[in-house]
């Protein structure tokens, strides 16, 4: 309790969710970098032209501006920890996983500037973007358990995992990791096709070269047959999860993010053919991006819900500052 008998406000939750959001909106950026040819638009790293404050006019904008959202993500990020730290000491865990996520930022930081470096090279850049889509997958883990114990043992509606059979929140933490394990798979492989420059190596769609298989001739046409071909494995299964919450009545807030889930992956394969069929156009790639992040971060907020439903006692106990 504070000094005038009122309990301390909570941060770290916003915090957290303020940092998916940033994490978000920073991928977008990212897809926006590539998608303009905006890149290499400064050729030197960490500074732009030997300078942090670079004229930010045609490319210089883009790309420059993609590093300081990512500067600011760092310090976002650095905020929720030490607030984590402060404000949820029986949840030694919580901080240990955000100092893993400063690393994972760290990490990834670098391999952007060795992106630049060594001027694009196909590896180099997708993990950039595989770290990226890893981050933003802990920072939803941390948003949504912040979230939950701050709110203690209140029954309220929103809290998803509550009210969770232990039996129906184990199937949803199968469903929900599984599907989140392909969406990154498929976005690690999306990466190389926009890295790979394999973005219109099948100039059609839903075929490809006129086949529903085409001749995996070369490296190109595989990887992106291959990225296809993923898609469809994630829309049958996100559609799947929404069926199977829908049928067995899981809690309400269960399955509107379950049903958004599906919405947000018919979406991604409707503006992955559109990506192919306006031959790569900016807005609708940096959406593809952007949709499959929001995609994997509501699959992972499942998966999380149903773990914490499931948990040990001690670990679902009200903290105090919640009483």
């Amino acid at each position: 309790m504070s000094a005038h008998g009122r309990p301390p406000r909570i941060l770290h939750p916003r915090a957290f969710k303020v940092t998916v959001g940033w994490t978000l909106a920073l991928l977008l950026l990212g897809s926006v970098v590539h998608a303009t040819e905006s890149s290499l638009a400064c050729p030197d790293w960490p500074t732009c032209f030997g300078t942090m404050l670079p004229e930010m006019t045609g490319g210089v904008f883009w790309e420059h501006l993609h590093r300081l959202v990512a500067g600011g993500l760092v310090l976002m990020f650095g905020l929720a920890t030490w607030l984590v730290r402060r404000e949820a000491p029986h949840r030694p865990w919580m901080f240990r996983a955000a100092l893993g996520g400063i690393a994972l930022l760290l990490v990834q930081s670098v391999f952007g500037g060795l992106t630049v470096i060594y001027r694009l090279p196909d590896l180099v850049s997708t993990t950039h973007l595989g770290l990226a889509f890893l981050f933003l997958a802990l920072a939803t883990v941390l948003a949504t358990a912040s979230a939950r114990f701050v709110r203690g043992n209140d029954p309220a509606p929103a809290d998803e995992g509550r009210r969770l059979e232990p039996s129906d929140a184990r199937r949803l933490g199968r469903f929900a990791t599984i599907g989140a394990a392909l969406v990154f798979g498929q976005s690690i492989v999306g990466g190389l096709v926009r890295h790979m420059d394999a973005g219109m190596s099948c100039p059609d769609a839903p075929l490809c070269l006129g086949q529903l298989v085409p001749p995996l001739v070369n490296p190109l046409i595989t990887v992106h047959f291959i990225h296809r071909t993923l898609g469809v494995l994630v829309l049958l299964w996100v559609v799947g999860l929404a069926i199977w919450a829908a049928r067995h009545g899981l809690p309400p807030a269960v399955r509107r993010w379950s049903t958004a889930a599906a919405w947000l992956v018919a979406f991604q394969v409707v503006l992955g053919f559109v990506s192919v069929l306006s031959v790569l156009a900016v807005v609708p790639v940096a959406l593809h991006t952007l949709i499959a992040a929001g995609l994997l971060a509501v699959l992972v907020r499942l998966a999380t819900v149903s773990r914490l439903s499931t948990a040990a006692p001690s670990e679902r106990r009200e903290p105090a500052y919640a009483r």
